[in-house]
């Protein structure tokens, strides 16, 4: 695997996955982040209500403390993977990516990533979507990552281009943001696109 991974990892739900290029560093979310989480989520509002399903302009301290527990029961039942982003060398949060949306029938899984404003642009998301996709291929043994982008969202876009995700189409009025109905690009990931 790319970069390091902390042992301890006895089985997927587990949630002591450490993984980290130098640059960046990726671990679960812990009690303790809500504080930073709502900091980074407070910081990039308006680019984040703009493109992603669940943020709100209320977004609240106790909506970052909900979102952590819940993460931390799906990753022990299996049903999603949330991670932080962290800076490797100061610790600061910087968003967060995660493998949701779990289809074990088939396989696959779908990537998620957002960066705080104020860093984004310095590569952040495309180092971070490389960890994680290298740790849904090699660990949790799927065959295909999706990554759905609003058609109006560049930044998203390039990044799934940077890591190498194959642009498979369009699709029409695939998400809901703020009430009104949007087309999505879908990008894929196999195994192979590591190798």
């Amino acid at each position: 695997m790319h970069g390091t991974e902390s042992l301890g990892l006895a089985a997927p739900g587990a949630t002591t996955t450490v993984l980290t290029d130098g640059v960046v560093k990726l671990r679960p979310l812990q009690a303790h982040d809500a504080a930073p989480l709502f900091e980074a989520i407070s910081e990039s509002l308006p680019q984040l209500c703009a493109w992603l399903t669940w943020c709100r302009p209320d977004h609240a301290l106790d909506d970052c403390i909900g979102f952590i527990l819940q993460s931390q029961a799906d990753w022990q039942k299996g049903d999603q993977f949330n991670f932080g982003i962290f800076d490797a060398q100061t610790g600061q949060l910087l968003g967060s990516v995660a493998l949701n949306q779990v289809n074990r029938p088939h396989n696959y899984a779908n990537l998620g990533y957002w960066v705080r404003t104020s860093k984004a642009g310095q590569g952040i998301a495309t180092a971070s979507v490389k960890l994680i996709a290298r740790f849904g291929f090699e660990r949790l043994r799927f065959t295909r990552l999706e990554i759905i982008v609003p058609v109006g969202n560049r930044p998203s876009q390039r990044t799934a281009l940077k890591v190498g995700a194959f642009l498979e189409g369009s699709l029409r009025h695939r998400l809901v943001l703020s009430g009104q109905l949007h087309d999505a690009s879908l990008y894929s990931l196999l195994p192979a696109d590591f190798r």
